[in-house]
């Protein structure tokens, strides 16, 4: 057996491992089997990595089913890593519920064979069989708690998108493979870099635009990702951090296609954009703490998405990563952030001065233009805009007197998440390089605007919201602009579903004595 198939089967044996963990029967075993393949599987993506990187592994060619990519392995080294936590926290989670936690694990193990398969696949048919399997066994686990009306309810309208981003994935697949006769991913980015773009190579890229805006729950197809917080909590960890964010992943390994299509980039700047700042600001006006998660990752995957729409791959891919860690530690502590959540919101929120917007704003624009200046970036301004903005809101909400040392702190503080910021992106570089969009500065323009438009919002919800005009305004942002109850009504009108019946405490029949011990 030569080098390109060993290679091959080492990496196979990562989702071939957690499909085999769907079949632990041992009660006390079943647990701590599982989080052993898990890390098992992280030490071998990481040993296969480093080998990869410094040219000793086994000799893998391009014309295989299975990808060697350096984003496949950084994909698999977090679905791993996710894994494992996400086991340790579910054994105590289910530790209450010993009938069904077979049924639980099973499926939560197939669910993450299923994504693993999807990352390493090179075989387009192959990447679809395994995106299909993760819709079906992520709806056993989203209907965990059947008598639930919420989780029934999203479990069904997320049935519904999911069949609708699988038809416009495999309508791309099918037209690339019509155009370029092969199935395999790196085959069509060779063709596409050696003859160009064609029509139907455009009608692709759209379809693939539109499987990873519906995957990625955007507006105004996101009322399921609101409520499936009825699920169980590391249900919902896995969702936002290994399954939502997939939209993303499909885009990146798709890069050389989306780059060259220029309805395909539109679509993304104008879904993304705009649900990147209507998902910001309704997230303020929510008081649950999984449900404002549920929004802000909305939010973080329309920007993801337009990060890819302007050609910043790299800079998508390391986006996908840190807000995959960081959701799966906000839903798995979510417990301890209601009572911090309390505390800010019981907390007077203290406009900060005229002063203190105008110093923070020169401030960041002073560190930010240096950077770009000094180090000669080019590619879009708008990223950079929106790390000023941020910056800005950092500086001028922080407590305590304005003076020279606050003002130097304040420029340290800036100074620092730059530094750290551009550092991570040069890693991310390492592994995809950002690609040149022809959306050129119209796109960029567009972006800058919304960004412009969500400080300004976010400014209004904060400080002013007493203002009437702002509480009007609140009202409609809270109800998410009612997009859901419209896109709800329409679903049961195509795909009807019977929902649970809540029960009565009448209807119950329990004596008053039992029901009171």
């Amino acid at each position: 057996m030569d080098g390109h198939w060993i290679g091959n089967w080492l990496l196979i044996l990562v989702p071939l491992g957690f499909f085999l963990g769907a079949l632990l029967n041992e009660k006390r075993a079943r647990w701590n089997a599982a989080a052993a393949i898990s890390l098992a599987a992280l030490a071998l993506v990481i040993v296969l990595g480093l080998l990869e990187r410094f040219n000793v592994a086994p000799v893998v060619t391009t014309d295989s089913w299975i990808t060697h990519s350096p984003v496949a392995y950084v994909m698999l080294g977090l679905i791993s890593f996710i894994a494992f936590i996400n086991i340790r926290y579910s054994s105590a989670y289910m530790a209450g519920n010993k009938d069904e936690e077979k049924r639980y694990l099973r499926w939560l193990m197939i669910t993450l064979g299923s994504v693993a398969m999807v990352v390493i696949s090179n075989h387009m048919l192959l990447m679809m069989t395994a995106w299909i399997a993760i819709s079906l066994s992520l709806h056993q686990l989203l209907i965990f708690y059947p008598e639930r009306q919420r989780a029934v309810l999203a479990a069904h309208k997320k049935y519904i998108f999911a069949r609708v981003a699988e038809l416009c994935l495999l309508s791309a697949i099918l037209i690339l493979h019509y155009e370029h006769n092969t199935w395999l991913i790196t085959d069509i980015h060779r063709a596409i870099d050696l003859n160009g773009i064609t029509h139907l190579d455009q009608v692709a890229a759209l379809m693939v635009a539109l499987a990873a805006l519906v995957k990625c729950a955007q507006l105004p197809l996101h009322g399921w990702l609101i409520q499936v917080v009825e699920a169980p909590t590391p249900v919902s960890a896995l969702l936002h951090a290994g399954i939502i964010n997939l939209g993303g992943f499909l885009l990146i390994i798709f890069a050389p296609l989306i780059v060259v299509s220029d309805i395909a980039q539109w679509v993304l700047l104008v879904v993304g954009g705009i649900t990147t700042v209507l998902a910001a600001l309704v997230m303020m006006t929510r008081a649950s703490v999984k449900v404002r998660l549920a929004w802000s990752t909305m939010s973080q995957m329309g920007l993801m998405l337009v990060e890819c729409a302007l050609g910043l791959f790299e800079l998508a891919l390391l986006h996908l990563v840190a807000h995959s860690c960081y959701k799966a530690y906000a839903f798995l502590n979510s417990g301890s952030e209601v009572e911090s959540s309390l505390k800010r919101r019981l907390s007077q929120a203290v406009p900060p001065s005229r002063t203190e917007w105008i110093l923070a704003g020169l401030a960041s624009l002073t560190l930010v233009a240096a950077l770009v200046a000094v180090l000669d970036l080019d590619g879009p301004y708008s990223p950079w805009l929106l790390f000023a903005i941020a910056l800005t809101l950092l500086m001028a909400e922080r407590r305590g007197r304005l003076n020279t040392s606050s003002v130097i702190s304040m420029m340290t503080l800036g100074a620092i998440l730059i530094a750290a910021y551009s550092l991570q992106k040069a890693g991310a570089y390492l592994v995809i390089p950002s690609m040149t969009t022809s959306v050129g500065w119209v796109g960029d323009a567009w972006i800058g605007f919304l960004m412009i438009l969500f400080m300004a919002g976010y400014i209004l919800l904060r400080y002013h919201s007493d203002h009437p005009l702002v509480t009007k305004a609140r009202r409609a942002f809270y109800a998410g602009f009612y997009l859901d109850e419209w896109v709800t009504r329409l679903n049961f009108r195509i795909y009807p579903t019977r929902l649970p019946v809540r029960l009565k405490p009448k209807k119950l029949q329990i004596p008053k004595e039992e029901f009171f011990q």
